[in-house]
């Protein structure tokens, strides 16, 4: 299709949602139950975990934002969409975005989580990310127009970057790099952070000496033990089928790499209660360890109300959403399955870094809006038609205006489903960790 009818047909989809009514946030059934929500999203989980995720969730709104993404799928399916199709990031906010290793060895600043990754409209993920940083900034304590404020920077940098690579050659905006990211304080902060996760940091951390001297994973309370027996033995022959998913030069790498041991280890606030294995090894002697995490992957909590085609390993959904999301990803992102379950597979910590809310303090909070809103529109831009996005788009005023609208109004309804979420508690309908 020629790049003028692309344009068109991407202004021809306002008459299947108006950019004004981008902004609205579509009532939900007097029925609907969050809590009930909630606990219907842990079925098929390790349900002894469970009371850590709602643990972690009762923090604060934002936390249980967090943990509580199928209710955000519920509400977004629930309207009209633009019907322009993006690989979406899936659970867009600003907990992922962070640091890590790129496989040419740098230390770079990207959306880093990829759970819920499917085919869908780009706006979903930009209405989770105004969401994220309405909530975030109340969080720390801004005041609303703050927080407005930083929602519509962010939408105005992925309006604005849209339209930039819209113009460009496909593959130079394919290629294209955010070099201006490390001028705000988390992402500085964060991509200092992963400089210091390195893997030997985390084998003083996470492994301890046994009586014979083997290195082995300690037990750290309930987030962190040692994987022996049959399943020790199911997540090892899982490493085959993995290394199956692999580019040939990069099998050639991992074939260098031992076993020394396994642990499970609890992670996240939305994973927990899934699976995720870590899987210590060795390549070039006692100074070159490598830690893989087995992390289990279930459908995406978008997949009841999109047209997806069928995965045949959810590992590989994930795997496969990242690649067409970013310009460099893990050098060893695979996928595996043990008995029923599917795993993605990846480097655990290779030079990560996480955004610490107490950094979006002041200007923080919209400097991260900036650069959320570049990393966003290039994926974007990457795995959609950023031609037709910017033809729906046209002049950005009023998609701006819209997407930080529903961000304030999300944000009201979060907090609205963490009472009940505490009430639920009071109740004992929700039980938590002690």
């Amino acid at each position: 299709m020629k790049h003028e009818a692309r344009a068109a047909q991407g202004r021809d989809q306002r008459a299947r949602l108006s950019r004004a009514k981008l902004g609205e946030l579509v009532p939900r059934k007097s029925s609907f139950d969050p809590v009930r929500g909630v606990i219907r999203s842990g079925e098929g989980r390790l349900q002894a975990l469970l009371p850590l995720k709602y643990k972690k969730m009762a923090v604060s709104p934002f936390a249980f934002f967090r943990g509580s993404v199928s209710l955000m799928a519920n509400d977004l399916a629930s309207g009209p969409n633009t019907g322009l199709t993006v690989q979406l990031c899936g659970d867009a906010h600003v907990q992922n975005l962070g640091s890590f290793g790129a496989p040419d060895g740098r230390t770079i600043f990207d959306i880093n989580d990829f759970d819920e990754t499917v085919p869908g409209p780009w706006e979903w993920d930009a209405k989770r990310m105004a969401a994220s940083i309405v909530l975030a900034g109340m969080e720390i304590g801004q005041t609303r127009e703050a927080c407005r404020s930083a929602a519509e920077t962010f939408a105005a940098s992925y309006c604005t970057l849209m339209e930039y690579l819209a113009g460009q050659p496909i593959l130079d905006a394919a290629r294209y790099q955010i070099h201006r990211a490390t001028s705000a304080q988390a992402v500085s902060d964060a991509l200092r952070q992963a400089e210091r996760a390195i893997p030997s940091e985390l084998l003083a951390k996470y492994t301890e000496a046994n009586a014979k001297g083997a290195v082995q994973f300690r037990k750290i309370g309930k987030v962190l033990w040692r994987v022996s027996g049959s399943r020790r033995g199911e997540v090892l022959q899982s490493l085959k089928a993995y290394r199956k998913s692999l580019p040939p030069e990069r099998v050639h790498l991992f074939d260098f790499f031992r076993v020394v041991d396994i642990g499970f280890k609890v992670v996240g606030t939305g994973s927990v209660g899934l699976r995720d294995y870590v899987v210590l090894m060795r390549g070039n002697g006692t100074k070159d360890p490598l830690f893989l995490q087995i992390k289990q992957e279930v459908a995406s909590a978008y997949t009841p109300y999109l047209k997806l085609p069928e995965f045949r390993n959810q590992g590989q959904r994930v795997a496969g959403g990242q690649r067409r999301i970013q310009p460099l990803s893990d050098l060893l992102l695979g996928w595996t399955k043990i008995g029923e379950q599917h795993y993605l597979v990846r480097q655990m910590s290779d030079h990560k870094g996480g955004v610490d809310l107490a950094q979006l303090k002041g200007e923080g909070l919209r400097s991260l809006g900036q650069i959320a809103g570049e990393l966003l529109a290039r994926g974007h831009a990457r795995s959609g038609d950023a031609v037709a996005i910017q033809g729906y788009m046209g002049s950005p005023e009023r998609v701006v205006k819209a997407i930080a609208r529903y961000g304030m109004a999300y944000a009201d309804l979060v907090h609205a489903d963490f009472e009940k979420f505490q009430k639920a508690i009071r109740e004992g309908r929700i039980q938590l960790a002690v």
